[in-house]
């Protein structure tokens, strides 16, 4: 860890110091799905207390250190996980954003990325409602973690975001019981 933020320290001061066409921009990803199932119902997933859980893919090497008690603005998350697969990285979520059922946001306030806002955005459709994932980033090492985006980051925000957009879909897809109508398939 100590390795990590002295390299990441070291790596702003150069960047501050490079011409402008050498500085590290940000990234976006966007993920959207159509989901059937009505936009109250798909929040209503996002908002369960395992949620995080049920939304890390099982292939990942990350653990879930304190899941955040909801979705609100203030409530944080804390996931430990590996830059590049490699570093052992704490990751801390803070939700900044809490609008029912359209939108919830989280930002990083420590982690692997210099920068990092997820948005969770959900929209009526005709067949239901679409989700739609919107992540602006900056890649971690400076400079070098930008020209790795393409070929570790962003293939890998494809994988889990697939997953994650399944196990929505399913879940609220999912016929609910009489009983409780937001009850879907458990994991």
């Amino acid at each position: 860890m100590f390795l990590y933020f002295f390299v990441a320290k070291k790596k702003e001061l150069a960047i501050e110091k490079l011409p402008d066409r050498f500085k590290v921009s940000a990234r976006s990803f966007v993920k959207e799905s159509v989901i059937h199932a009505s936009p109250e119902r798909v929040f209503t997933f996002h908002e369960l207390p395992d949620a995080l859980r049920r939304l890390t893919p099982p292939w990942e090497s990350s653990q879930i250190v304190q899941a955040a008690p909801d979705i609100k603005v203030g409530s944080r998350a804390i996931i430990q996980t590996r830059l590049f697969g490699l570093f052992p990285v704490r990751w801390v979520a803070e939700h900044t954003a809490y609008d029912p059922p359209h939108m919830f946001e989280d930002v990083q306030v420590e982690g692997p990325f210099r920068r990092w806002r997820h948005r969770h955005i959900i929209k009526p459709h005709p067949a239901g409602a679409v989700l739609r994932d919107e992540i602006e980033y900056e890649s971690p090492l400076g400079f070098i973690g930008q020209l790795a985006a393409s070929f570790m980051i962003v293939p890998r925000l494809e994988k889990v975001f697939e997953y994650r957009h399944r196990v929505t879909r399913e879940w609220c897809e999912a016929i609910p019981s009489e009983e409780d109508p937001w009850v879907g398939p458990t994991q």
